[in-house]
């Protein structure tokens, strides 16, 4: 009897460990069975994450353009409006110089004197006007060459006193609208 309680015992061990080990497996196939349908998931989310992140991206990207293009447009809104004059003014600018060329003729009679006054008068309101856009006569008469503002049309040789490149005749205005330079100054230069 003794034995037989002991084979009953061992049979009831073995058959709890064949229990367990049945439960272990079914609790490994449901894991699997959970694993097989948690994989899908977790991928399709892993996806999702990248085109999450490229959209993103796109969008980081549109929005830097959207600013470039905006501050761009403005620049250049600026720069129109700051040099709006500058085709008119140089369609003007020899009319300028008749009327400078007028001024310069001497008058004897009291005709041409008062045609004259009459040719300042315009010559000035002209010179306002374009003062008032920005335009600016470039100084050039004793001043020193300068090949961005000046256009050298002739060379004479150094007088005494002279530095070299000294402007010493302007033959014709030259005019800068702001920092640009709508017609250089066209000089004769001690060298």
């Amino acid at each position: 009897m003794a034995e037989q309680k002991k084979q009953e015992a061992e049979e009831q061990e073995l058959e709890e460990k064949n229990l367990a080990t049945d439960e272990q497996q079914a609790e490994s196939t449901d894991d699997n069975a959970m694993q097989e349908e948690v994989d899908p998931i977790l991928s399709e989310v892993e996806s999702l994450k990248e085109q999450v992140d490229q959209m993103e991206d796109k969008f980081l990207r549109a929005s830097a353009e959207i600013a470039n293009i905006t501050s761009r447009n403005r620049n250049e809104r600026e720069l129109l409006q700051k040099y709006r004059s500058q085709d008119l003014a140089k369609k003007i600018l020899p009319s300028l110089d008749n009327l400078e060329r007028a001024m310069a003729i001497e008058s004897e009679d009291e005709h041409s004197q008062n045609l004259k006054k009459g040719i300042e008068m315009v010559l000035e309101s002209l010179r306002h006007a374009l003062t008032e856009e920005g335009i600016e006569e470039i100084p050039a008469k004793g001043e020193i060459f300068n090949p961005t503002l000046h256009q050298a049309v002739q060379t004479v040789p150094l007088e005494e006193g002279q530095e070299p490149d000294t402007i010493v005749e302007v033959l014709q205005k030259g005019y800068k609208l702001h920092d640009r330079v709508l017609r250089p100054t066209m000089v004769i230069v001690a060298q």
